[in-house]
């Protein structure tokens, strides 16, 4: 064989116990996937052993066999032939799920946990010139995230801090200064910055100019605090902390693109930022491993889950629990553009 069989175009989820050896298949041959049951004798491709590292590991074992991160999936799938689906809203199935539009302080409850939140419509806080409030919460049934829409206008903004979580922050409006443990960053809008553990942060906005966040704690926390002085001093070891938005980088998956901005390459490990781009369309129903939020920037979209969907406008945010059913639509000519952030993980492009 020049080249393995493509077993199947979505990984295969599995869940491990500590120390057991799976053997992977990498011939795709196999009839007892993704496992290995000898099909690859004079085939040249020989399995691959994979330990599990504890008890209840979920992983996503590759079916295509073309990952570039052998066993596990890499998202590569969405790039091949048949590999990215669409999903018809027109079917007699998808008609018969009915728009939700049962909105508290800017709520929109969907299946399974998942939401859509218009922080336009909620309800804020204060801390000094800062003005927020709370989009993704573990009151409201998040484990890994926590998130909150902030803007400052007028002078500096409080010294914000995250407790011990890592801070992942979107610059949905305006331009200006983010400090970070005492030094500047210029940033404006579509701007990615990470801000890490124990060093809290500042919002300086540009005279005349209103700096609208979006601030992701990560593990979730309970609240924001403030700090009358840095608490901590910059950690020189990741000096580069804002990632701008650039067309080169992006990678395609399927027919939508994204961008990777706050991620490893910045020292954010284990959870990840992106910026992406949604055609005219409706994606095939899918599952994540990881928890996820995405803020809705240009664009009108419907949010799917099993039995209800939601639509989705411009500023409103979409929360994700793990491995919910979910299909994202844009009903938008011109597309929709989004962001979002993840956690635990570190590539958007895996699904099953």
């Amino acid at each position: 064989m020049d080249a393995p069989v493509i077993a199947s175009r979505k990984p295969y989820y599995a869940v491990l116990k500590k120390g057991r050896p799976y053997r992977w298949c990498r011939c795709g041959l196999s009839k007892k996937q993704p496992y290995c049951d000898n099909s690859h004798e004079g085939t040249g491709f020989e399995p691959m052993i994979y330990i599990g590292q504890y008890d209840g590991e979920e992983v996503l074992f590759c079916g295509c066999k073309q990952t570039g991160d052998s066993p596990m999936c890499d998202g590569t799938h969405a790039n091949l032939e048949g590999g990215y689906q669409r999903d018809d809203p027109n079917t007699p199935e998808n008609r018969a799920i009915p728009e939700t539009r049962d909105q508290v302080d800017g709520l929109t409850l969907l299946d399974g946990g998942c939401y859509v939140f218009s922080p336009a419509k909620a309800r804020f806080a204060e801390l000094g010139n800062l003005r927020f409030c709370t989009v993704i919460s573990q009151g409201q049934g998040a484990i890994h995230q926590s998130q909150f829409y902030a803007e400052v206008s007028g002078q500096p903004g409080p010294i914000v801090m995250l407790g011990e979580s890592d801070g992942i922050l979107f610059v949905g409006g305006g331009e200006g200064t983010i400090e970070i443990a005492g030094r500047p960053f210029q940033v404006q809008r579509t701007d990615g910055v990470y801000v890490r553990a124990g060093e809290g942060f500042r919002a300086v906005p540009a005279e005349g100019q209103t700096l609208k966040l979006f601030i992701s704690a990560l593990p979730a926390i309970a609240a924001l605090e403030v700090e009358p002085d840095w608490p901590s001093a910059f950690d020189a070891s990741e000096p580069e902390r804002v990632v701008r938005v650039d067309a080169g980088q992006r990678k395609a998956m399927g027919e939508r693109w994204f961008q990777m901005l706050a991620d490893k390459a910045v020292g954010c490990t284990g959870k990840a930022q992106f910026i992406g781009h949604i055609p005219f369309s409706k994606a095939e129903p899918h599952r994540h491993l990881y928890e996820e939020s995405i803020i809705c920037l240009e664009g009108e979209g419907m949010m799917w889950t099993e039995t209800k969907k939601a639509r989705v406008r411009p500023g409103d945010v979409i929360f994700l629990p793990r491995k919910q059913l979910h299909s994202l639509q844009c009903v938008s000519e011109g597309g929709m553009e989004v962001v979002g952030v993840i956690h635990p993980g570190d590539n958007p492009g895996i699904n099953y």
